[in-house]
């Protein structure tokens, strides 16, 4: 069975949106973080399509293309114990401790 990036000879339920979207904020932010982790030598390249071709089927393909990279940064940074999923799951509920 081929991966879930796999999309080779696959038929859609519907066409592939090919037009620009205005960026958003978030999607700008992610880009930012994803580049300054890189050039700190904490994240690369390689791990960032690995991290992203491991996501389970239903997730890759229900969200966007920067939503994909934020579940890779997410992976890799928890995988490197760089920061817990706890403590990024109580950030995003706007606590800090």
């Amino acid at each position: 069975m081929p991966a879930v990036h796999d999309r080779g000879g696959v038929p859609f339920d519907k066409p592939i949106e090919k037009s620009d979207h205005p960026i958003q904020d978030w999607e700008v932010r992610i880009d930012g973080l994803r580049a300054v982790l890189a050039r700190k030598g904490l994240l690369k390249t390689d791990e960032m399509r690995r991290a992203i071709e491991a996501l389970p089927r239903e997730k890759y393909e229900s969200i966007e293309y920067y939503a994909k990279w934020a579940e890779a940064v997410e992976a890799i940074l928890v995988e490197k114990g760089l920061v817990s999923k706890a403590d990024l799951d109580r950030r995003m509920k706007g606590q800090t401790r």
